[in-house]
């Protein structure tokens, strides 16, 4: 079933307000593709709420799809946040990274078990930061959720065309740049090999499995130490990572399944500190993003 199913369906019943709640995670869903983060998503879909309790009965009971009402009006609301996004990360203190989550979470609270995340990669989130607001908003909700362009044009303010040509622009543009696709089997072998090279502490084997080019992205959010600027080149990138562990001797390294494939959770004293994605060619580590912002750690507590 895709992801977006569930929010299609037109059930007479689900216009009572307490069976509109069996939207919510659907919608925190959307809302996490189009803005990155679990908490401006989980914002988004309480707006979407808010805006649905304060119509009255008789406006309510006139709306034959409230799922499909909720989904336009949370991307209506994400598209005025991502209208002012762009902003805020020039302001953000240090490098800025979408929120990875992992798959299969055990947090208690539902919404962190965003539905389909094992779909979401960080390098997806990425790509997605490079469309504009607009572009963003009708790629997800017609490519991952199916919302018809007619409805997307009530979302956007734009014609049904004008919309299907902003959706047709973010698919080709998502497909340049994702780059090829690994199977995820050797993606985590790779990470493996990574694990072990890095429990050796040996620099010249940690080099060995980064790509000569590999980029290492940190993500502290001003709030806890992070590298300011992106540390570029194999050699670089290992010493980086073999000086954060000597710092943090009694670190554990958990493995986590995420979008991207294998990952790990750091913790110090049993407290995640740090959760560390990566990307391959198939051959070698290119990427490895690594978020230490404790306000985007929530869903790996």
């Amino acid at each position: 079933m895709r992801p977006g199913t569930e929010i299609v369906m037109t059930d007479a019943a689900t216009r009572r307000i307490g069976d509109v709640d069996a939207y919510r995670r659907t919608l925190v869903a959307a809302a996490y593709r189009m803005l990155g983060t679990l908490a401006d998503a989980e914002d988004a879909a309480q707006e979407a709420y808010v805006r649905w309790l304060r119509l009255d009965a008789g406006e309510r009971e006139a709306i034959e799809n409230p799922g499909g009402w909720l989904m336009r009006v949370t991307g209506r609301i994400c598209l005025d946040v991502l209208g002012s996004a762009r902003v805020r990360h020039e302001t953000y203190v240090g490098e800025w990274l979408p929120e990875t989550i992992p798959v299969g979470t055990a947090s208690g609270d539902p919404a962190a078990v965003v539905v389909g995340a094992e779909e979401v990669s960080t390098a997806l989130l990425l790509v997605l930061e490079t469309l504009t607001p607009a572009e963003r908003v009708a790629f997800v909700l017609h490519e991952v959720f199916a919302v018809p362009f007619a409805e997307i044009a009530g979302v956007l303010g734009r014609s049904a065309a004008a919309c299907r040509q902003l959706a047709a622009s973010a698919r080709r543009h998502v497909g340049r740049r994702a780059g090829a696709s690994v199977p995820r089997s050797r993606h985590d072998e790779l990470i493996a090999a990574f694990a072990a090279a890095s429990a050796s502490g040996s620099l010249d084997a940690l080099v060995r499995v980064l790509a000569p080019d590999v980029v290492l992205v940190s993500d502290g959010g001003g709030i806890v130490s992070a590298a300011r600027r992106p540390v570029r080149g194999a050699d670089h990138v290992a010493r980086f990572l073999l000086g954060l562990a000597a710092k943090q001797p009694t670190a554990t390294y958990e493995p986590a399944i995420t979008g991207d494939g294998l990952g790990y959770a750091i913790r110090v004293d049993g407290v995640i500190v740090a959760a560390v994605t990566f990307a391959t060619d198939g051959e070698r580590i290119t990427h490895v993003w690594m978020m230490r912002n404790p306000e985007k750690l929530s869903a790996w507590v």
